[in-house]
């Protein structure tokens, strides 16, 4: 796992050049310098310079004194200029007053996107194909006389009698995703209940609950616990070829969908999407009555119109799990997702 504070500002390798157009579009509310605020984003940062926040990568490397820039911190601080008429960004770090012995927090250097919005989904729920679920091993009872179990609780699992780890996830099966297109089923919601530590293998197996985000109830499927988090080392970038395609749920049953909310749209892996890539969202335009021509049932299909940006931060094999990073109008379920 890499640790979010490796985070550089060193995106010269992530960014192939001819993604992105030639010319800047610099951000004409841009103040002279920026002092960076626990809680800010590299995403939101740009923001502050750029039009365009995924041009960041030209306007630092824009910059031939900074040969090896370091991680950005709260109080450190960034300088806009021009330079023969080219853009350019300077950058200091916070001053450091020594000697003077005090024990404090090490500060966290600015994430790409704000962790807590994705935390929960790095891992779980996940995206299983047909017959998974059902196939698992499953909770048929509770230790105590319990009807329900929580953290603490041990439950009776059938049947792990040849354990391939000591940690397990208990899932309980969610939505199905279907393509609003073909109509065709692309994934199974595995929603996470909690996770178990195996204390016994057996049929059935005894298992130790150690944290839950519900109740676990029988019935309940139980999958080997995922070896770690995913790492976020990575700046937003375009995919290298046209992509289309929707939003098909969100996460929080929320009708309009807006700033950092959680979308699973129907491309994936085999799309050619991969962590980190950035999609325009468009909210489909209305069809309306045409009530100015003789034909009796005419009508008009509005031009879609550009409501946002997401980032695809867990892809799975015909889905996948993004964030949405900036929105300018409401967005909608079967808004469509694309290339930029």
């Amino acid at each position: 796992m890499v640790d979010l504070k490796t985070l550089s500002l060193v995106f010269s390798g992530l960014i192939s050049m001819n993604i992105w157009a030639d010319t800047l579009q610099i951000n004409p509310r841009h103040p002279a310098q920026y002092t960076v605020v626990k809680g800010d984003t590299l995403w939101g940062v740009s923001g502050q310079f750029m039009e365009n926040p995924r041009q960041w990568s030209q306007l630092w490397m824009n910059n031939p004194q900074i040969k090896n820039p370091d991680l950005i911190y709260p109080a450190d601080t960034l300088y806009f200029s021009g330079v023969d008429g080219r853009p350019q960004l300077g950058f200091s770090k916070a001053v450091v007053v020594k000697p003077r012995i005090r024990v404090s927090p090490i500060a966290a250097a600015s994430e790409i996107i704000p962790r807590d919005a994705i935390s929960q989904f790095l891992i779980s729920p996940k995206v299983v194909g047909p017959k998974v679920l059902s196939q698992s091993p499953y909770v048929v009872d509770f230790a105590g006389e319990h009807m329900i179990a929580a953290a603490g609780d041990k439950v009776y699992v059938k049947a792990i009698t040849a354990p391939e780890s000591l940690r397990y996830t208990i899932y309980r099966e969610g939505d199905v995703y279907v393509s609003p297109v073909t109509k065709e089923i692309l994934g199974y919601e595995a929603k996470y209940i909690a996770d178990a530590m195996l204390e016994k293998a057996g049929d059935p197996a005894t298992l130790r609950v150690i944290r839950s985000s519900r109740e676990i109830h029988k019935g309940d499927r139980l999958m080997v616990s995922d070896k770690g988090e995913l790492a976020l080392n990575y700046f937003p970038h375009a995919p290298q070829k046209p992509i289309m395609g929707s939003i098909i749920s969100v996460f929080e049953g929320v009708s309009q969908i807006g700033q950092y909310h959680v979308v699973v749209i129907d491309k994936g892996l085999v799309d050619g999407l991969e962590t980190g890539h950035l999609l325009d969202v468009y909210q489909r335009g209305d069809i309306v009555p045409d009530r100015d021509t003789e034909e009796t049932h005419s009508a008009v299909k509005l031009p879609d119109e550009l409501a946002g940006v997401l980032i695809v931060f867990r892809p799975f094999q015909r889905l996948s799990y993004a964030l949405v990073l900036e929105a300018t109008q409401a967005i909608h379920l079967l808004d469509i997702v694309q290339t930029p």
